[in-house]
């Protein structure tokens, strides 16, 4: 039996789908989710060696003035940091979704976060039919009013601007 990494027993990193996205040579936009926040950061690699480019998370939401802390990690929140990890990043026009060792399910946070950053003008090159509905995006489905609210935050953060 063959002794696995130390990462790879940690459940940290898949091997064979990182060496994959290494021999892309293309920026990766990661999706990462706490018990809290999600955090996305946009990574380059250079004779495997990452550098993190550009990194965002859920709670600087706060400062744009989404009033619900406790749904910072919402689908609503994470189109809206998906959004703002496009708008802080340069000259990139492509890039690869780096999910980690996290369940690949349509229509979840995870592709809110994917659809913002398309939206923002980075393409992923992932099927639309991934993505939530986008009355699920807006937060229909929560109880409260969000729609409003981030029509707000999106103005905010296409001009550059905090509270």
């Amino acid at each position: 039996m063959k002794t696995q990494r130390r990462r790879r027993r940690e459940k940290k990193t898949d091997y064979k789908n990182r060496i994959n996205i290494l021999k892309s040579g293309m920026l990766r936009v990661v999706f990462r989710k706490t018990n809290q926040y999600i955090i996305g950061q946009v990574i380059g690699s250079k004779e495997a060696k990452d550098k993190v480019l550009v990194s965002i998370n859920s709670k600087e939401l706060l400062n744009l003035g989404w009033q619900w802390k406790g749904s910072l990690k919402s689908i609503p929140a994470a189109y809206l940091s998906g959004r703002m990890l496009a708008a802080r990043i340069k000259d990139v026009k492509k890039a690869i979704l780096d999910l980690g060792l996290l369940r690949d399910i349509k229509k979840s946070r995870i592709y809110a976060f994917a659809k913002g950053v398309q939206d923002g003008g980075i393409s992923l090159n992932i099927d639309k039919k991934y993505y939530p509905a986008e009355d699920r995006i807006y937060g229909m489905h929560m109880k409260k009013d969000v729609k409003s609210k981030m029509e707000e935050i999106l103005d905010k953060i296409e001009h550059g601007r905090k509270e």
